[in-house]
C-alpha cells in the first residue's frame, strides 16, 4: 500500500505526538504512524488535504515541513535532542556525538553539519550543548538526583565539566540554579528563546 511521509517541525515530546495524530486522524487521514517529526500516512495526500494538514498544525504550534532542506535540519534537531535526554550510564561502550547523530539521520556528519550552521547560525556541537544544559536544568529540578549522577548520566566527564558549561550557558551554577527554585527553561527545539 502506498503512503505518504509528512514531515513536522516542533514536535518535540511525546504529547506533541499525540496532538498530531489527532489532529490528522480528525482530517480524515489513515494514520499509520507518528514520531518526533515525522508522520506516515496511507495513501496520498492531495492538496486540499494538505492545506487543511498545514492549517490545523500551525493552529497547534507545529509547521509542516516541505522543503528537503528543512525536513534534514528537523531530523538533526531530533536525533541531537534523542542524544541530550539518553541515560548514557548504562552504555560501557559509545558513539562519537557526531557519529550517533550522523547514523540517526542517515547522511554524513560533514554535511548534516554545513548544513545546520548555515540554516540555524549554530553548530550541531552549539545546539547539542544547549539541549544537554535544557536537560540538565529538568533533572535539577526534578531535585532526584545529585549533580554528580546527573554528570554521569548524561556522559559529562566530570561534575567540574558539567558546571562549567552549565554556567557558560545560563550565567550560574548548577546550585545557584537549583537554589533560585525558578526553572528558566527554553523550548526544547529551540533552546537560545525563553518561554
Amino acid at each position: 500500500m502506498e503512503t505518504t511521509n509528512l514531515y513536522i517541525k516542533n514536535m518535540v515530546c511525546p504529547r506533541c505526538i499525540k496532538v498530531v495524530r489527532e489532529d490528522l486522524t480528525k482530517l480524515g487521514l489513515d494514520v499509520r504512524s507518528v514520531v518526533l517529526g515525522e508522520v506516515v500516512v496511507s495513501g496520498p495526500v492531495s492538496d486540499a488535504a494538505l492545506a487543511k494538514v498545514k492549517h490545523v498544525l500551525t493552529a497547534d504550534g507545529f509547521e509542516l515541513l516541505e522543503d528537503r532542506k528543512a525536513k534534514t535540519v528537523e531530523k538533526i534537531k531530533h536525533a541531537v535532542i534523542k542524544l541530550a535526554q539518553a541515560d548514557r550510564s548504562y552504555h560501557s561502550v559509545h558513539l562519537k556525538d557526531s557519529e550517533s547523530i550522523a547514523k540517526e539521520v542517515g547522511t554524513d556528519y560533514h554535511s548534516l553539519s554545513a548544513l545546520f550552521s548555515s540554516i540555524e547560525n549554530v553548530t550541531i556541537e552549539q545546539f547539542l550543548i544547549l539541549q544537554k544544559i535544557e536537560h540538565a536544568k529538568e533533572l535539577l529540578k526534578y531535585g532526584e538526583l545529585t549533580l554528580s549522577e546527573i554528570a554521569y548520566r548524561m556522559g559529562y566527564s566530570s561534575v567540574a565539566h558539567i558546571s562549567a558549561q552549565f554556567k557558560k550557558i545560563t550565567g550560574m551554577t548548577p546550585t545557584a540554579f537549583k537554589r533560585l527554585g525558578n526553572t528558566h527553561r527554553h523550548p526544547i527545539d529551540n533552546p537560545g528563546k525563553p518561554l
